[in-house]
């Protein structure tokens, strides 16, 4: 088997180091971010990678820089790993991380590589309205994303997932991936594709506003980024001054034309005007500084006015 190390740092990546150890590769170091404060209290609190390198009694290194860290290099250059594994680490790999191991640094990235090149690739294509993803095995190089493509797997996007319920099966599938293409490239049945730059999309890291309905775009549009944008920044507008957040809505085809921007309330159902008059039918929401509420709760106790528009501050 391969000696390797691997770079990690999300719930994402754990999967894949758990198979590789399960599978009898000899993980050497486990690379992952440096604790971070986290939750009310802001403690600081461990990747789900190192807690599970721990478990695992595997070393752990947490660098909070690798490109010019002479000790890191060095710790890397002793162990002589045949491949470096990076799974959603949260550092750009430096030139000699990329020449240092024969096999290369082996990334596994949670689309269909070209498309959705960048951080959060599962949010995006979920947003974008696309049914099929996948998970892609590529050799790093200098660029973002844009090394050669070992293997990929495919992966349906029901209409009822979210970023939540996609991404541990891409993480579950990304894992056995990276062990054929382990094995693939030890054997030399695998022939490294280049991108097509030309189909190339890009996944950019979520911003707030991101989560802003924009009223110009129809109810699939913002039901699409609804579910992409999980569990943050979600879907979110201003009514009566106060923030607004959608948690569960879906696309009302049938229903007739509704106001963009404007509340309606039909047959007992809660429904928000999108453009070219499409709705959404809203199923729980929560105002500002409030819990989160059914839709029926929202019109009992708000009572909305068809007159009213959403959107302003």
């Amino acid at each position: 088997m391969l000696d390797l190390v691997f770079c990690g740092t999300p719930l994402f990546a754990v999967p894949t180091l758990e198979k590789l150890v399960s599978a009898g590769f000899r993980v050497k170091l486990v690379v992952t971010q440096p604790d971070r404060p986290s939750g009310r209290g802001m403690e600081l609190a461990a990747s789900p990678v190192k807690r599970t390198a721990l478990a695992l009694d595997l070393a752990v290194t947490q660098p909070e820089k690798i490109k010019n860290n002479d000790e890191f290099r060095g710790q890397l250059e002793s162990i002589a790993p045949e491949a470096i594994i990076v799974v959603g680490y949260g550092r750009i790999i430096p030139q000699w991380m990329i020449d240092l191991p024969p096999l290369g640094n082996l990334n596994l990235h949670a689309s269909l590589l070209p498309k959705y090149r960048g951080a959060a690739p599962i949010q995006w294509a979920i947003a974008m309205g696309e049914t099929i993803s996948g998970v892609s095995t590529m050799r790093i190089d200098a660029g973002l994303d844009t090394g050669n493509i070992l293997m990929q797997s495919d992966e349906r996007i029901a209409p009822e997932d979210t970023a939540m319920t996609l991404a541990p099966r891409l993480a579950q599938g990304g894992a056995e991936l990276m062990i054929c293409t382990l094995a693939g490239l030890k054997n030399g049945t695998i022939t490294p594709q280049p991108q097509d730059n030309a189909k190339a999309t890009l996944a950019p890291i979520l911003k707030r506003e991101d989560g802003l309905i924009d009223f110009s775009r129809t109810a699939v549009d913002i039901w699409n980024r609804l579910r992409g944008f999980q569990p943050w920044p979600g879907a979110f507008t201003h009514f009566r001054g106060k923030m607004l957040q959608l948690h569960a809505a879906t696309p009302a085809p049938e229903v007739a034309v509704v106001a963009a921007a404007h509340f309606t309330i039909e047959n007992e159902r809660l429904l928000l005007g999108l453009a070219h008059g499409t709705a959404l039918e809203i199923h729980e929401l929560q105002m500002e500084g409030k819990k989160r509420m059914s839709a029926r709760d929202f019109v009992n106790g708000y009572r909305p006015q068809s007159e009213e528009e959403l959107g302003s501050t």
